[in-house]
């Protein structure tokens, strides 16, 4: 068994990894949601509450549940140096380039002697007041909207699904969006390059590479087959890059094709999957706005001209869907049952963003009522989370997970 094992959106879901939110949440404020890609504060006990549900949901369906934390601190436990390695690289990408901030930063983590804590403590970020330099005078200075952070905290962690994709054997670790939530990504490629039950796991992309590309918008057709969006968050040249490494790399797979589907650019379809997920063999929950033509490239391998082929089409999502799949018909099941205020209120709430556990089986926010209840029609077997602080930060059960282990 390798460490990582995923050719399938639906195959029997066995180990997965996931994020428990930390105190990063505590250092989300109104001036800072924007940058930080929040819509809203969460609680953060109610939401650790919920993601526990969340958690218990999928061990309660067999599944083994490893947490990003854990794995880095075991990361850095088993590397004699790589701590310091690691604190000065993350330093470097904080965004901070006032030289007494990062000296006291680095000071302040150095003296952190558990490393799990230390782990938690760069995601959660540095507040001037840590470091000393707001003081009790300052309160009287301080001025409403003013961020007092001295390093950003990285609230989106939870949403493990976008830092990198599992494909067959191998992680995409990627480059990412927003200046916000390409930093997350270092954890992941530490863990990949060092710990050891993962360090010969082969990186297909990259996370210093120049287009970005997130996991959201990355599916697993088939061991044969990717579908990638073209979207807010994935560019195309992002997606020939990692095609090229596919195909022409030096790194085993057996990608033989990839189809790039365009979605329109709006923080409501930031990903693929946040207008479609697959639920069954042939069957996916959708968005109803993206049923209409849409575009696709289809890229292969040119072994003669040793380069790619692409292929430009146009069709309807259930014709992409079935030829991409291989499969004569799929069923489309539409977010808000075809109720157009029901679809762009659960649409919102992430309600075609299913973590599918097992064929027909899915994992989805119980918030969603007129949507569950259509899947329930077709006969979907749905386990609902109930949750109303994690979704603040836009993103459902898929987003919150990163399978590593399907059954083949």
């Amino acid at each position: 068994m390798t460490s990582i094992q995923v050719t399938s959106e639906i195959k029997p879901l066995k180990k997965v990894l996931v994020h428990r939110p930390g105190e990063e949440l505590l250092n989300l404020t109104p001036s800072t949601l924007e940058e930080l890609l929040f819509d809203d504060i969460p609680d953060l006990k109610s939401a650790q509450e919920e993601h526990d549900r969340f958690t218990d949901i999928m061990r309660d369906n067999g599944v083994e549940v490893v947490y990003l934390e854990n794995l880095m601190a075991e990361t850095l436990d088993a590397n004699e140096g790589l701590r310091e390695t690691f604190l000065d690289e993350y330093l470097s990408e904080t965004g901070c380039e006032d030289k007494d901030i990062l000296a006291k930063a680095k000071e302040y983590l150095e003296k952190i002697e558990d490393t799990k804590e230390f782990v938690e403590k760069t995601m959660a970020g540095l507040t001037l007041k840590e470091l000393g330099l707001f003081t009790e005078e300052d309160l009287h200075e301080m001025v409403v909207g003013k961020s007092y952070l001295a390093i950003n905290p990285m609230p989106n962690l939870y949403f493990t699904r976008d830092p990198f994709s599992s494909v067959g054997n191998g992680a995409v670790i990627n480059k990412m969006y927003s200046v916000t939530r390409n930093r997350e990504t270092i954890y992941c490629d530490y863990i990949f390059r060092f710990h050891p039950d993962y360090k010969d796991v082969p990186d297909l992309y990259g996370r210093k590479n120049e287009f970005h590309i997130e996991g959201g918008d990355t599916f697993n057709g088939n061991e044969n087959t990717l579908l990638i969006g073209i979207s807010q968050r994935t560019q195309y040249d992002a997606i020939k890059v990692l095609a090229k490494k596919l195909f022409f790399g030096d790194v085993e797979n057996k990608i033989e094709k990839i189809y790039a589907l365009k979605i329109d650019e709006n923080r409501a379809f930031m990903h693929l999957d946040t207008v479609f997920t697959q639920i069954d063999y042939d069957a996916f929950t959708y968005h109803p706005a993206i049923i209409k033509e849409m575009e696709v490239k289809i890229i292969t391998k040119d072994d003669e001209n040793n380069d790619l082929h692409i292929e430009t089409a146009s069709g309807k999502l259930d014709e992409i869907l079935a030829k991409a799949l291989g499969i004569e018909k799929v069923r489309l099941i539409p977010c808000g049952g075809g109720d157009p205020i029901a679809a762009e209120r659960e649409q919102w709430n992430d309600g075609s963003n299913t973590l599918t556990l097992a064929p027909g089986k899915v994992l989805v926010y119980k918030r969603n009522t007129v949507t569950n209840e259509v899947l329930r029609k077709e006969g979907i077997e749905v386990l609902e989370l109930d949750a109303s602080n994690l979704t603040v930060g836009r993103g459902g059960p898929r987003c919150m997970s990163m399978p590593l282990e399907r059954e083949l």
